[in-house]
């Protein structure tokens, strides 16, 4: 593997030998990839709650989403930008401190009971969760052999499904647990009681998204003060003779770009459904559950992520990846139609199963798309990372479908997103480049 270049201005200590498996630093990192996983779930409890307080459509209610996952867009490549000029380990600390920021803006927004507030909320919160993928993503690739690069992203990515199966429980008893009143009931009520209980409502998140806040930025405090391995650009992820050190830009690699709208595609198809679980278990045709109840059954969902992360960091090592990833996105669009054409039990579980095969999706996708990239891996990264902005668009898009033909039937949504993953994994992840 080649040599790690010339130290960038950053703190840590310098590689200058090929780079070894760092057990030290990947071990630390999981506590990243942790946290950003179960603040992003979150956006799964406050949408049946900020739904009931403030009213909304499905459509306005996945403003929350747009709002999220937009930042991806806005702020990947000038987070690559500053990754390049600081460093991936202060790009950490950046990304903590802006993440713990948009979380402080929580108790203002509830106190004004201000849902735009909240969205603004939610964009800051999330421009510090990208700083942070832009610059752990590619660093755990770039850290050990390029032959097990997916393997190693993978079983990380398994402690970020760790911290979206936790934030289910936990924002179901803390957002969740008071009962919330029908449409019907909220119109019976005078002004006044109108307004105490939306404050009441509103309030609810205050606390946890505080507590959030203080602990990111004890993590960033801990991040500002440990010694990680320090490595400059991202030459070391793909120089295996490839024809990156020739082609102007990212933009040359055709299994990129392919790669690029595999992951908006694959976070707007996984995040659209997270997004409808609370209410579409709700449905008296499904499984008639309350909003506190059904929250805890996400965690099904994202803990299926968790266990098929765990397990997938071994099977791509055992089958080629892109194998992997065809497999489980054709089982995903079996359990996505089968739910559209089910009811009762049947139908819950289906939609729940779909999390085990979103499990190794994205990181092998990254991985895959980021192979051979040479001294391009770092834009490469920011596109990829842009590309999450599949989160913002694709669940306002099925909102749109559900508000007219009903959730159920809206998952048709998910089903065409994991149909191109299929084709990715078995044709276009294959390496080529295009004309510049």
């Amino acid at each position: 593997m080649a040599t790690v270049p010339a130290p960038a201005p950053s703190s840590g200590t310098a590689l200058r030998a090929p780079i070894p498996h760092q057990t030290f630093a990947l071990s630390v990192l999981t506590l990243l990839f942790f946290m950003w996983g179960f603040i992003t779930c979150l956006n799964d409890i406050l949408i049946p709650h900020l739904k009931s307080v403030f009213t909304l459509t499905y459509t306005r209610v996945m403003l929350i989403q747009f709002s999220f996952f937009t930042a991806y867009a806005v702020a990947s490549l000038p987070s690559g930008w500053l990754v390049e000029r600081v460093g991936y380990q202060r790009g950490m600390v950046t990304g903590l401190l802006t993440a713990g920021l948009g979380c402080l803006l929580f108790y203002p927004a509830a106190g004004y009971q201000s849902y735009p507030m909240f969205l603004g909320a939610l964009f800051i919160l999330a421009c510090g969760i990208t700083l942070l993928q832009v610059a752990a993503n590619p660093y755990v690739a770039i850290l050990g052999a390029p032959e097990t690069a997916s393997s190693r992203l993978i079983l990380t990515q398994a402690f970020n499904s760790l911290g979206t199966t936790v934030a289910p429980v936990v924002g179901s008893m803390l957002i969740l647990g008071a009962a919330v009143k029908s449409p019907a009931e909220l119109a019976a009520l005078s002004s006044a009681e109108l307004a105490a209980y939306r404050s009441a409502e509103a309030s609810a998140v205050q606390v946890p998204y505080v507590g959030l806040a203080v602990v990111l930025m004890l993590i960033a405090a801990v991040f500002a003060i440990i010694r990680l391995p320090r490595i400059e650009g991202a030459e070391a992820a793909a120089g295996r003779g490839s024809a990156a050190d020739v082609t102007p830009s990212a933009w040359s690699h055709r299994h990129l770009v392919l790669g690029a709208v595999a992951i908006f595609l694959y976070v707007g198809g996984e995040v659209s459904i997270g997004s409808f679980l609370v209410n579409f278990l709700g449905q008296p045709e499904i499984a008639g559950l309350s909003e506190a109840s059904a929250g805890k059954m996400v965690a099904l969902y994202w803990g299926g992520a968790m266990v098929g992360r765990f397990a997938g960091s071994y099977l791509t090592r055992v089958f080629p990846p892109g194998r992997c990833l065809a497999f489980n996105a054709v089982a995903a669009v079996v359990l996505v139609v089968f739910t559209m054409l089910s009811s009762g039990a049947a139908a819950m579980w289906a939609i729940l199963a779909v999390g085990l095969f979103n499990s190794i999706m994205f990181p092998t996708i990254f991985t895959l798309a980021i192979d051979g990239l040479g001294r391009h891996t770092g834009q490469g990264s920011g596109i990829l990372c842009m590309a999450i902005v599949g989160g913002a668009l694709v669940p306002l898009l099925q909102g749109y479908f559900a508000d007219r033909i009903g959730i159920q039937h809206a998952f048709f949504i998910p089903v065409l997103c994991y149909v191109y993953i299929a084709f990715y994994g078995l044709k276009g992840s294959r390496h080529s480049l295009r004309a510049a």
